[in-house]
Formats: structure tokens, C-alpha cells, sequence
């Protein structure tokens, strides 16, 4: 390899490095928190689903992995991949120091 088929490589290079670190990596992170946070759903929290039904849930079947959650219409059953964020993280607001 010359240097001039070097070069000509390495705009690409950069373009993929900035790929990874604004687009695949933050993804990565943001999957992890919400698998954690799936991992830890309790009865008695309220949360978002996917779907954007708001609801508390009321019942935790960890043998088939769902959820019970009571809405405004009544109770729904979910899978436990479809709780998307504990509503109360939503709306709490930073502490200042």
C-alpha cells in the first residue's frame, strides 16, 4: 500500500469512527438501562408502555415473563419487553445542588 491509497481510506475510517460513538454506542447504552430497568419492575410502580399506555402495575408473573397493568379501562396483561419507562422518572425533575 502507498500512502496515497492510505489516505484515501481514511475519511472512511472516520466516518465509521464517528458512527459508532454518536449512533451505535449510545444505542447499546440505552438498551442496557432499559433491560435493567425491566429486570426490576415491582407491583405498586407506574409506567409507560411502548405503546404509550400510562398505567400502574398490579401484578408481576415472572414464570411467562408479563405484567398485569390497570388503566383508566380496566386491566391489561403485557409482556414485560413492552415496559418502556417507569413514569415517575418521567416526570421527576433533576435535583440542583
Amino acid at each position: 500500500m502507498d500512502t496515497g491509497s492510505l489516505a484515501s481510506m481514511l475519511p472512511f475510517a472516520a466516518m465509521i469512527l464517528v458512527l459508532y460513538f454518536f449512533m451505535i454506542r449510545p444505542q447499546m447504552n440505552r438498551q442496557k438501562k432499559e433491560k435493567a430497568f425491566q429486570a426490576e419492575i415491582k407491583t405498586g410502580s407506574k409506567v409507560i408502555t411502548s405503546s404509550g399506555i400510562h398505567g400502574k402495575i398490579t401484578e408481576v408473573n415472572n414464570t411467562d415473563n408479563t405484567v398485569t397493568i390497570e388503566t383508566g379501562a380496566g386491566r391489561i396483561k403485557f409482556e414485560r419487553s413492552a415496559i418502556s419507562m417507569e413514569l415517575s422518572k418521567k416526570y421527576a425533575v433533576p435535583v440542583k445542588k
